[in-house]
């Protein structure tokens, strides 16, 4: 059973090195020894060697935890990256990708079936554009901002400028049209989980709640504790 077949995103944690103050992989085991389930390792400030080096690292801490066959280890965007970190024999599952990136056919061209690709879905018309979608390459979708979200300014911004969140209700109703699994996030807090747990997404995604905590460990754990807690 390769990673796809056992693709776990209950608990997702994205994370670069403009998000913490630590150093990355430091929090990605923190995350993963804790429960963690998924990393998408996402910079807009890195160079595309800065990226590979933080793979290589947060790859090695997901090894020594003995979770590398469990917990898929993402790139947002950054196809080349993906491959260049592949080819320097760094263990890297997939990528995720959004509406204006890479498109997601050729994601799966390069990176072959046994490959995780994950696409944000969009704001505007959100359940409409999960119906009519074609997710035959698609493993997960990514959806939100639950709440706005200083980590990712223009989340939920339309094009006229409006800033549109999406509530329980529409979250679960998602849920209900999409064929493939839905993680949610966008400002998500602890005090979220129990909500978010009961529209029956498959997961939650964090980036400050748990990369800016005071202790990363601690936030980890807690959010895993409520979403288990819930099923």
């Amino acid at each position: 059973m390769n990673i796809c077949e056992r693709l776990d995103i209950s608990a997702y944690l994205v994370i670069g090195q403009e998000n913490t103050t630590r150093p990355v992989e430091e929090v990605v085991a923190a995350a993963v020894s804790e429960g963690f389930t998924c990393v998408q390792i996402r910079s807009k400030v890195a160079t595309a060697r800065e990226m590979i080096d933080t793979l290589d690292k947060s790859a090695a801490a997901i090894r020594k935890l003995g979770k590398s066959d469990s917990v898929a280890l993402l790139v947002d965007d950054r196809l080349d990256v993906v491959l260049a970190a592949r080819d320097a024999g760094i263990k890297v599952d997939g990528v995720h990708v959004g509406q204006s990136d890479i498109p997601v056919d050729v994601c799966r061209k390069y990176l072959g079936a046994d490959s995780i690709v994950g696409l944000s879905a969009r704001t505007e018309e959100l359940i409409d554009y999960v119906k009519a979608a074609d997710v035959s390459q698609i493993d997960y979708f990514g959806a939100g901002p639950l709440h706005a979200t200083e980590t990712k300014l223009d989340a939920g911004k339309t094009s006229d400028g409006r800033f549109i969140t999406h509530g329980f209700k529409e979250i679960a109703e998602l849920v209900k049209v999409s064929s493939i699994p839905i993680v949610v996030g966008g400002g998500v807090k602890l005090k979220d989980i129990p909500a978010l747990a009961a529209t029956n997404v498959a997961g939650f995604f964090v980036v400050s709640a748990v990369a800016g905590a005071d202790n990363p460990r601690l936030a980890a754990r807690e959010l895993v504790e409520a979403w288990r807690q819930c099923h």
